[in-house]
C-alpha cells in the first residue's frame, strides 16, 4: 500500500509499505477515507519529537470503512469509523477513570522504557507518532491497524454525514474542547487563548459555548485572526501590540480569567526569552521555545486558571514559578481523553452546534501529502487545515 513515511528533519515521502495486518484479537483494520496533516504533525516534520525511526508512517487524525476484524473486536466490516488520536484499551486503571490518554496498555513493552527516565512514567499510545508513544503506524495511509478496536473507534451511523464533518473528532475537536474544559470557564469569564491555529479556533468555539462572556484571541496570522473574529472573539496581534499591555488594559488591570496555551514548543516572535531559547535548540542546549506559557502565566489573574493543550517535550527553564504560585494559579494539561468527548461532540456536530467544516483550506490527494507538509509549515495563514483523500488522484483531490 501507499502511505506518508517520516525519513527525517523536512522530509516526509509518498513510500510503498507493508499492508497492515491483524496481530491481536481486538484489531480491525481500516481502509482510510479521510486523514488529516495536524499542527502537532509539524513538531514531527521539524525534527522537535525524538525516538522518530526512518520509514515510520505518519499521521493521527483519519476516519475509514472497517474491512476487517480480529475475533474479539465489535466492529463490522462495512462500517464508517471515527479513529482516536489515542490508543486506549479501556479496561485499566487510568481508562476506568476516563483518562484514556494514560492508557496503561496502549503503549507496547519494550517501548515504554524509552519515555520513562523523561516522562517519570511511560507515555500513553498515539497512533503515527514516534516509538515513545508506542512506535505505531499512523493513519496518512490508504489502510491502517486500529488495536483495541472494540473500544475506541465511534461507528458513524449517519452515511448523510460527509467525512469533513466528522473528521477532527479524531482529535483537534476534543483538544479544542478539553482545553476550555480544562480552563474551568465560569459564565462571564474573560479567557485569552494563544494561537489561532486548529486547536486555538476550537477551543474559542468551545469557551463561547462554555460560557465565557469575552474571548481574547492571540496570534500574528490575519486570516487566523479574521477566522476567531467570525466566532465573537477579539484579537490580539502580537507582531502589533505588546501581549501582556494589550490584555492589561482589555481587563482594567486584572488580567484574564482563564488562559489557554494552544501553541506549545515552537513558539513565534521575536521575544528576548523566545530567541534565547531559539538559540539554545539549534545548539542542542534545550528542547521548547516556551514564551506562550510564560507569557500565559504571567497575564492571568490572581486566582485564575491556566490550561496547556500545546505540546511541550523536555524541559523548560525561566518558568516563572513565583508569578504562578503568588498569585495561586491553577494549571490543566495533558494529552486528550479523545474517548470521552466522542459521542457529545459527535451529537453536538449532528445538530448542528458545532461546525467543523470552517478549518479546512485544502484537499490533496495522499500522493500530495509531502507538498501538503511542506505548504501548512510554510504558509500557515493560507494553509489553515489540509486533508488529505486516499484513493483519489491529484486533480480529483
Amino acid at each position: 500500500m501507499k502511505a506518508i513515511a517520516w525519513h527525517g528533519k523536512h522530509d516526509v515521502r509518498y513510500d510503498t509499505v507493508d499492508d497492515p495486518e491483524i496481530l491481536n484479537p481486538r484489531d480491525a483494520i481500516i481502509r482510510v477515507t479521510s486523514t488529516a496533516i495536524c499542527g502537532s504533525d509539524l513538531h514531527l516534520y521539524d525534527g522537535y519529537i525524538p525516538t522518530m525511526q526512518k520509514g515510520d508512517i505518519l499521521g493521527h487524525e483519519f476516519m475509514g470503512e472497517v474491512v476487517e476484524t480480529g475475533p474479539k473486536s465489535t466492529l463490522k466490516t462495512g462500517q464508517r469509523v471515527v479513529v482516536p488520536f489515542t490508543i486506549s484499551c479501556g479496561k485499566c486503571y487510568h481508562c476506568s477513570k476516563h483518562q484514556y490518554s494514560g492508557c496503561e496498555n496502549g503503549n507496547p513493552a519494550d517501548n515504554q522504557d524509552i519515555s520513562r527516565e523523561g516522562m517519570g512514567l511511560p507515555m500513553g499510545a498515539a497512533f503515527g507518532y514516534s516509538h515513545m508513544t508506542g512506535g505505531y503506524s499512523g493513519g496518512q495511509a490508504e489502510y491502517v491497524r486500529v488495536p483495541f478496536s472494540d473500544f475506541g473507534p465511534l461507528v458513524i451511523p449517519d452515511d448523510s454525514i460527509e467525512d469533513d464533518k466528522v473528521l477532527f473528532l479524531t482529535d483537534i475537536l476534543p483538544t479544542g474542547w478539553m482545553a476550555a474544559e480544562n480552563a474551568q470557564i465560569e459564565p462571564g469569564d474573560t479567557v485569552a487563548v494563544w494561537g489561532c491555529g486548529p486547536v486555538g479556533l476550537f477551543a474559542v468555539q468551545s469557551a463561547f459555548l462554555m460560557g465565557a462572556e469575552r474571548v481574547i484571541a492571540i496570534d500574528h496570522f490575519p486570516r487566523r485572526l479574521e477566522m476567531a473574529r467570525q466566532f465573537g472573539a477579539e484579537t490580539v496581534n502580537f507582531e502589533e501590540s505588546k501581549v501582556a499591555e494589550a490584555l492589561w488594559d482589555m481587563t482594567g488591570g486584572i488580567g484574564p480569567d482563564a488562559t489557554i496555551d494552544c501553541v506549545g514548543l515552537e513558539a513565534h516572535g521575536a521575544f528576548a526569552d523566545n530567541v534565547i531559547d531559539q538559540i539554545k535548540v539549534s545548539t542542542f542546549l534545550g528542547t521548547d521555545r516556551a514564551h506562550v506559557i510564560r507569557q500565559a502565566i504571567m497575564a492571568t489573574r490572581k486566582g485564575g486558571r491556566v490550561s496547556m493543550p500545546g505540546v511541550y517535550a523536555g524541559f523548560v527553564d525561566k518558568f516563572p514559578l513565583g508569578a504562578f504560585m503568588e498569585k495561586g494559579l491553577t494549571l490543566k494539561t495533558g494529552q486528550t481523553h479523545v474517548q470521552q468527548y466522542l459521542r457529545p461532540l459527535y451529537t453536538a456536530i449532528a445538530e448542528g452546534k458545532i461546525d467543523s467544516t470552517f478549518l479546512i483550506s485544502h484537499r490533496m490527494a495522499l500522493e500530495e501529502g509531502p507538498t501538503g507538509y511542506q505548504k501548512f509549515h510554510d504558509e500557515q495563514d493560507k494553509y489553515t487545515k489540509i486533508v488529505l483523500k486516499p484513493g483519489t488522484s491529484a486533480k480529483a483531490a
